[in-house]
């Protein structure tokens, strides 16, 4: 303990890091207590022998790491475990890259993303959770009730380096939005396909005509705005899986990426969305909205809530709601991105003298009452029952303040959670909107393959100069310096950048993964 200690914190320090964020956010939709008892009993008996493991944690600036928190007491109290954290001075990625070049490793870390698990993983710094199954019970079962998420947790030889999350990622939602007071002052029907928009958003820039009734903020998230718009004409904006043929497509090559691209033309022809929306950023966007000048728009979940706690107290009427994503092709689906799962994840060091009690002491997490401690904390202190139902006691009424004061949900302490706790806490706002947009979800979770060192080749050189062809180009057909009569030749221009080479790439990653047995060494 000291030792890594007294070795960790010199590197970090002498990297001269600033303080680096936790990302608390990318799941399906908020799980049901479903049972993954089985190995509850085993998680309890393990708590009566204490263990105490070094862990290098993320740290979030809205609510900084506190050894003091209440969460590591009951954490403790159920499984015997006392963590010796050390959170990063800087970059979370920096202060990993020095730890596993000075091959002295915290017991447990916290990666950003599995593409880094797998890295380092794959480097040998990490063990394969597929090879302690016999130590992982309340996993394994969880595996079972989450495949897909479990598939998407391997590595491309099919190891695990990283304890996959569920629950968390609900934060990630992507919706369309839209003022409701405004719409129903002017008498206007929340639109369920894009031409009720077109209609929508002419009707209110001939009354309101120094606004873009529709803005979103395409120049700071551009690839989270292409899927929101693909996902509208059920078509992808990039390589995705058809799951009805069951094959791997372009999307920006078909006729129905085209449909988009055209309507998309449209309202920048008739001024609906601002002439400089390929690179709106978010305060250019804010503003737009706060203060009337744009009605429609499509972000994070959490802006219904962002939006309407700010403005209501100049304009009580202010009224942003969710707004049921509309179909861009004839009789199609009402259709929202799916984002809602979570990249990061806690990882165990190869180097660690403590491997087997780590994996007695993480597969808690995947039990029933580990996924109610992580959520709620304990019974009596933070949450009451009402019957089968779970609430918060009354001082909780905010989810960021109860996690600044308990530390529940912050980095390294839980796997998987029950979202209804976070969903308790907000306005009935967001609370509808979330009831909304779970009936607009996919039927499926589009697969996350990984990719060997040769596949990442094809995708960071082949791959970035298709997603570079294809950016420059959607901004030409929008704004008119390139016409839509050219469709069939810039095709056949992604085509001859490697677009097939692309699709292989994607289809062999993904055939691969769906042939690991999970829950098996």
């Amino acid at each position: 303990m000291n030792k890594w200690k007294s070795v960790m914190l010199p590197l970090v320090t002498a990297a001269m890091l600033v303080t680096g964020c936790s990302g608390g956010n990318n799941t399906s939709t908020p799980p049901a207590a479903t049972g993954t008892s089985g190995g509850d009993a085993a998680a309890t008996a393990g708590a009566k022998q204490e263990h105490t493991f070094t862990a290098l944690l993320d740290n979030n600036a809205t609510f900084p790491y506190s050894k003091d928190w209440p969460v590591w007491g009951w954490i403790k109290d159920k499984t015997g475990v006392t963590l010796e954290v050390q959170t990063p001075s800087g970059k979370l990625a920096e202060a990993l890259n020095l730890a596993v070049a000075s091959n002295v490793l915290p017991d447990l870390m916290y990666m950003p993303n599995r593409k880094e698990s797998n890295k380092f993983g794959q480097q040998g710094a990490l063990v394969d959770l597929m090879e302690y199954m016999d130590k992982l019970p309340n996993l394994t079962a969880w595996m079972k009730q989450y495949p897909d998420e479990a598939k998407a947790a391997l590595s491309a030889d099919g190891k695990m380096y990283m304890f996959p999350n569920q629950g968390f990622g609900e934060t990630n939602r992507m919706i369309w939005m839209y003022r409701q007071d405004v719409f129903e002052k002017e008498g206007i029907k929340a639109p369920a396909t894009y031409e009720e928009l077109h209609t929508a958003l002419k009707t209110l820039k001939a009354k309101y005509p120094d606004s873009y009734p529709l803005s979103v903020r395409y120049g700071q998230i551009p690839d989270e705005m292409n899927m929101s718009m693909t996902v509208n004409y059920e078509t992808g904006e990039g390589a995705y899986y058809d799951f009805d043929k069951k094959e791997w497509r372009y999307g920006p090559t078909e006729e129905s990426y085209k449909e988009m691209v055209g309507r998309w033309k449209q309202f920048y022809d008739e001024g609906l969305i601002p002439p400089d929306f390929l690179s709106l950023q978010t305060k250019q966007w804010q503003d737009m909205v706060s203060t009337g000048k744009s009605f429609v728009t499509v972000d994070y979940i959490s802006r219904v809530d962002f939006f309407n706690n700010a403005m209501r107290k100049e304009n009580p009427e202010f009224n942003m709601q969710f707004m049921a994503p509309p179909a861009g092709l004839p009789g199609g689906k009402q259709l929202n991105p799916y984002f809602h799962y979570m990249e990061g994840g806690l990882t165990v060091a190869s180097t660690s003298k403590n491997i087997e009690d780590i994996m007695s002491y993480m597969d808690f997490f995947y039990s029933e009452d580990g996924r109610t401690l992580s959520s709620w904390g304990v019974e009596g202190e933070t949450y009451v029952k009402e019957g089968d139902a779970i609430k918060f006691k009354p001082e909780f009424t905010d989810v960021i303040e109860m996690r600044k004061q308990t530390g529940l949900q912050t980095s390294g302490t839980y796997t998987w959670i029950d979202f209804d706790a976070h969903l308790s806490l907000f306005s009935e706002d967001l609370k509808h909107a979330y009831e909304e947009a779970v009936n607009y979800d996919p039927a499926n979770m589009q697969p996350r393959p990984a990719f060997t060192e040769k596949e990442n080749e094809v995708i960071s050189i082949t791959g970035q100069a298709i997603k570079k062809h294809r950016d420059e180009s959607f901004a030409k057909f929008v704004t008119g310096s390139r016409k839509l009569a050219d469709w069939d030749k810039y095709v056949e221009e992604m085509n001859n950048l490697g677009v097939d080479k692309l699709l292989e790439t994607y289809k062999e990653a993904y055939d691969r993964v769906q042939n690991i047995q999970l829950g098996s060494k």
